[in-house]
Parts: structure tokens; C-alpha cells; sequence
């Protein structure tokens, strides 16, 4: 975007458990138009305001060969403009009526939003609409927003030795798997993408029948259908549609090791990802218990296993992480994160990781620990239902990635089942050396001593 990037990066001081949202069933309602275009209104009426997602059911991990980076680029480049909407207007008209907007890339969709008042969706509609079939590029266009991207990829990633190493650690865990090439993309195929590469790529994808409206806010499912049909119906269906089959993982054999040296160091740590599965349709019990395992692992910064173990009992670490989400297409990662304290080496931090990862697969959680993690993803599933926006955003990412309105609300009550037993099938099942790569971060050993 012009004004600021939503590109989910995955960096490093991103690395948190994503909890649960949901909201009540009789607040959510969905229809599709004729043209495909899959809508869910989320009603909350509490204040005159409403949040406009459109996902699109195409990420990096969707991208040709050898053109890395054209979801990110493309997501730039639909703010240039229409034949209605001048070029570099979009967002301008939206902070004239007081709101905001902003747009975000993963492997697997592409999204856009706007906050505005109530009165103004059905310009919003109208707006967005207008951008999904009509986006206007000249040449000038794209070659400046191409010089945007590849800066961003300067200062987002090659002048962070995190997220560099981040970038190398996903490239070694998934060796045939899209979710290999960064999201940004690599940057010798991101300065060839061309203004060809982009409208193919927006003819293809952005379509109806390729989308999903989620509208929540000061709204009824009456009005939004009525403006959906109005604004969105008549668009064309996209043709040039295939499913979604993507390159897979061989079966893991070997764990996989990255050493990251970078003078820019200021501080050494040590991270583990794990293949991991995912929330699947209509069968999301494992990855219900991989959340709780993150929980459990590393979801508190005082109370969790590895903070006990590595922060308070062995003096390792001034901190510790685990993490998963599971709203992805295909194999998720669980991630654990470990700061070793000045004067412990990396080998030393990872080995007490082992450790304590050894320990926990023998004795498994404390009950008291474990019911204590219920009861807190309880409470975040409460909380939640206050932000409008993240019931937007939790229900649109879950339509992209193939779930169902019913997988977001029976979510809760699926990780309120989870038991011990079925958190230790799936720790046995992740926490196993070939599905694993562990990476270092630290100063060049010269400059060290």
C-alpha cells in the first residue's frame, strides 16, 4: 500500500499464540450471490460503525514459479486507481469520511478493509467493488510501487538478521511446499515482476467467485445482502479457476539446523519450528490440541513449562515462547522461542530446551496447569466477542483457508473438549526431530569474544 504495508511477515517479535475468536451463533448470517461471492454479517449494534473485509482466496503460496512476490506486489498496486477512483485516491476518500483502511498479504489470501461509519458501506461497497474488475495500471505505476516493494524488503527483512533468519528457516522447513518462498518474495524475482505479470495475476484471482465479503458492525443481514447484490452482484465471474493443489512435503527424515552470524546481533536466541497440522473442515480436534500445547509450552511468561523450567529453575533464559495457529491450507508450524541469558551459549540454550521438552513428553502437563489453560481460552473467547474487527478478521480468514462459519463457531467448544490425553497424542506426534528445524541467531564468534 502507499501509506503503510499489511504484509504478515512472521517475524520474529510476532511470535505469539493466536487465541481463539468467535462470536454467537444468532449474530452471524451468510449468503452467496448468483456470481459466487460467498458474504457473513456479523451484527453488533452497540455503536454506528462497520468494519468492510473482501478476501480473496489467493496468496504467495498461489503464486507461478519464478514470480514470488506478485500477491504482495498486487495488494500495492490496487490502490492505484480506476477509471472512477483517480490514482492514489482510494484511501484518501476514506479518511475524508473519517475512517481508515489498509490491506494485508499471507501465504494463503489477500485481504482489504475499511472502518467507517455506518452510513458510508454503501460507498465503501461501491469503492471496493469498483477495484475488483476495474483496476486501471500504467507503466509509471507499477515501476514505483515496484521500487516501494523492494524497499520494504530492505527494511522489513535484509536489515533485520530475525527476520532474515525467519525467511531461512521457513525455506529449510518446507523444501517442496510453497510455504518455502517468502511472502514479500525474493528479491532478484521481485524487481523482474512486470505490469503483464500483475494483470494476469488480477484477472485471474480477483473475481466474485473468488472472494468473500465480511461486513460486521451497525448493520442487518437485509441491508448488506441488498448492497451486496447492488454493488457486487453484477461483476463478472473469474473462468481461469483451478482448486487449490499445491506442491507437498515429502515425508520428513532428517532434522534441519540453521546458524545465522550477523554483526547487528545485539541479541542471541534460539528458535525451533515444528511441522505441525492444521484446522482442517469439519475436523479440527488436533489442531485444537496444538493450540493447547502452546498454551501450555509457552503461553505465559511466568507460569508456562518453559518459563518455569528455563527462566526460574534452570536460570537459562530471560525469556521464552511457543506458538501455533492453525488457519492455514496445508501443514502449519508450531514454534518455540528461547533468549538465552548473557553468558549461555545457543548449544546451551537449546540443550536444556531438550530437556525440558524431554521431560514434558514423559510426564506430560500439570492438571492444575491444565485446567488453568482451559479456563484462560475460555475467557479469550469471551473477551473477543467485544472486537468487531477481530470477528471480521477471524471469520474471513477462516473462509480463505477452507473452513466453515460452523468451524469458527464450534472452534470453542472443541478446545473446551480437548484432554490431556489428546494434548499428549499430539505433542508425540509434533515434537519429534525429523519434522524439526532449529535456528540460531547470533554475533560472529570474533566479534563475540
Amino acid at each position: 500500500m502507499p501509506r503503510r504495508s499489511g504484509l504478515f511477515a512472521g517475524l520474529f517479535l510476532s511470535v505469539v499464540t493466536v487465541l481463539p475468536v468467535v462470536a454467537m451463533a444468532e449474530t452471524i448470517s451468510q449468503f452467496t450471490l448468483p456470481n459466487g461471492m460467498e458474504a457473513v454479517v456479523i451484527e453488533d449494534h452497540r455503536a454506528p460503525l462497520v468494519v468492510q473485509m473482501v478476501w480473496y482466496r489467493v496468496g504467495s503460496a498461489d503464486e507461478p514459479r519464478g514470480h514470488s512476490g506478485i500477491a504482495h506486489f498486487l495488494e500495492h498496486l490496487m490502490f492505484k486507481g480506476t477509471e472512477k477512483i483517480a490514482p492514489g485516491t482510494f484511501s484518501a476518500r476514506i479518511e475524508a469520511l473519517g475512517g481508515d483502511d489498509n490491506a494485508f498479504t499471507t501465504s494463503d489470501y489477500t485481504a482489504y478493509f475499511q472502518n467507517v461509519a455506518a452510513e458510508h458501506l454503501p460507498l465503501m461497497m461501491e469503492m471496493e467493488a469498483d477495484r475488483m474488475r476495474n483496476l486501471r495500471l500504467t507503466e509509471d505505476d507499477v515501476a514505483t510501487e515496484r521500487q516501494v516493494i523492494l524497499e520494504e524488503r530492505a527494511q522489513r527483512i535484509e536489515t533485520s538478521p530475525g527476520a532474515l533468519l525467519n525467511e531461512q528457516m521457513q525455506a529449510a522447513q518446507f523444501l517442496n511446499h510453497p510455504y518455502g518462498i517468502p511472502v514479500i518474495g525474493w528479491r532478484h524475482e521481485m524487481a523482474a515482476l512486470s505490469r503483464e505479470d500483475a494483470l494476469s495475476y488480477y484477472q485471474r484471482f480477483y473475481a466474485p467467485n473468488n472472494a468473500i465479503l465480511v461486513v460486521a458492525g451497525d448493520v442487518t443481514p437485509a441491508e448488506v445482502e441488498a448492497l451486496a447484490k447492488q454493488y457486487y452482484g453484477p461483476l463478472a465471474r473469474s473462468e481461469g479457476l483451478t482448486p487449490r493443489v499445491r506442491a507437498q512435503e515429502p515425508p520428513p527424515i532428517a532434522a534441519r539446523r540453521i546458524v545465522l552470524e550477523d554483526p547487528r546481533v545485539s541479541q542471541p536466541y534460539v528458535v525451533r519450528d515444528y511441522l505441525a497440522p492444521e484446522r482442517d473442515p469439519g475436523d479440527q480436534r488436533k489442531a485444537a490440541a496444538a493450540l493447547m500445547l502452546a498454551e501450555l509450552l509457552g503461553g505465559s511468561p511466568t507460569t508456562s513449562v518453559l518459563a518455569r523450567r528455563l527462566q526460574f529453575d534452570s536460570q537459562t533464559a530471560v525469556y521464552t515462547s511457543a506458538s501455533y495457529s492453525g488457519v492455514t491450507i496445508d501443514d502449519a508450524s508450531f514454534s518455540l522461542v528461547v533468549v538465552p541469558l548473557p553468558g549461555v551459549s545457543p548449544q546451551n540454550a537449546e540443550d536444556e530446551l531438550d530437556k525440558v521438552l524431554a521431560r514434558f513428553l514423559q510426564d506430560g502437563p500439570e492438571p492444575e496447569a491444565f485446567e488453568r489453560i482451559k479456563t484462560q481460552v475460555r475467557a479469550a473467547t469471551i473477551y473477543a466477542k467485544d472486537d468487531v474487527g477481530g470477528l471480521a478478521q477471524e471469520f474471513g480468514a477462516a473462509l480463505a483457508t477452507g473452513l466453515s462459519v460452523q468451524d469458527v463457531q464450534d472452534w470453542p467448544d472443541i478446545l473446551q473438549s480437548v484432554t490431556k490425553e489428546d494434548v499428549m497424542a499430539v505433542a508425540r506426534e509434533i515434537l519429534v526431530a525429523p519434522n524439526s528445524v532449529t535456528g540460531w541467531l547470533e554475533q560472529p564468534k570474533e566479534a563475540a569474544e
